[in-house]
């Protein structure tokens, strides 16, 4: 058997097609011969006729046969650029750009290999018809253009997930520094609140107020900036939300990075710096009391 060079699926579209092309053909075909029927019954009635009866009636036959072959011409070509849009509607899907060539409409050799596969595939008596019960959808004819496509949308997707990376990384080290700003800003209020109390009691009443005043405005420092802190921290939570949840399968990953981050802490040199100014605050305070110690009356 003759065959297109197609795998089986589309050679049996090819084969759908001429039947529906074969039955159209046969359709008009019998139009035709019902049109010299038609003028063998309804001119021949005579025996004899003129050379200008027999041209009036042959230029009437040549108008309907000529409507007939135009009209089937028309028709088949409409129908070609149907099935066309159909495969080319199907590619776009896949975004893909089907091409044509033209020239090989007109190629002798493949269209005798196209008459001999119809001739094969209709002329033998055990051929059965093929029935397109499933009549599924057109798929791209390219393989290599979808494997390319894929190939490109994985790409794609690979990009983003690393943008989403480096975005969730980003707030991740925004929101930490936020964390560990708030919590040194909490032990410096409770540092200053401690020494208050423990130097009440040793200092002038002029200092005691000083300080307080101080404290006070320290206070409201750190109120102001504890809000500001938190709305800033807020805003970073819920960015930090949406993109774990674009990106959940790194949440372990950064779970572990932030854990680490806050053992690395006790290690900063901010930590190291508030627990030298804590030990130089206790030693003035072993000062003052050895100087008071001078001057309290002896019993």
């Amino acid at each position: 058997m003759a065959e297109l060079g197609l795998n089986e699926h589309h050679q049996n579209e090819v084969i759908n097609y001429m039947r529906f092309a074969r039955s159209k053909r046969g359709l008009r075909l019998k139009t035709v011969d019902s049109c010299f029927q038609d003028l063998k019954e309804s001119r021949l009635v005579e025996e004899t006729f003129t050379v200008d009866e027999v041209s009036e009636v042959l230029s009437g036959l040549q108008a309907v046969v000529y409507s007939e072959v135009e009209s089937e011409l028309i028709n088949t070509a409409h129908t070609n650029v149907l099935l066309l849009r159909q495969l080319f509607s199907q590619a776009e899907k896949w975004y893909l750009k089907l091409q044509t060539d033209i020239s090989e409409l007109e190629n002798r050799e493949l269209l005798e290999q196209v008459a001999e596969f119809e001739k094969a595939e209709f002329t033998s008596s055990n051929k059965k018809p093929i029935i397109d019960t499933m009549k599924p959808k057109l798929v791209p004819l390219n393989d290599g253009g979808t494997t390319e496509l894929l190939n490109k949308e994985i790409s794609r997707l690979q990009e983003e997930n690393e943008k989403l990376k480096s975005r969730l990384k980003t707030i991740e080290i925004q929101a930490t520094q936020a964390l560990d700003e708030k919590s040194k800003l909490e032990r410096a209020l409770q540092d200053l609140q401690l020494d208050q109390g423990n130097t009440k009691d040793f200092i002038k009443a002029q200092d005691l107020n000083d300080l307080e005043n101080t404290v006070a405005a320290l206070k409201s420092e750190f109120q102001k900036t504890l809000n500001d802190k938190t709305e800033s921290q807020k805003s970073l939570e819920e960015n930090l939300a949406t993109a774990k949840h674009d990106l959940l399968r790194v949440q372990e990953q950064l779970s572990m990075a932030e854990k680490e981050l806050e053992k690395k802490f006790q290690q900063t040199a901010a930590f190291r710096n508030m627990k030298e100014i804590l030990t130089r605050k206790n030693d003035q305070i072993k000062d003052l009391r050895r100087r008071l110690a001078k001057y309290e009356p002896e019993d």
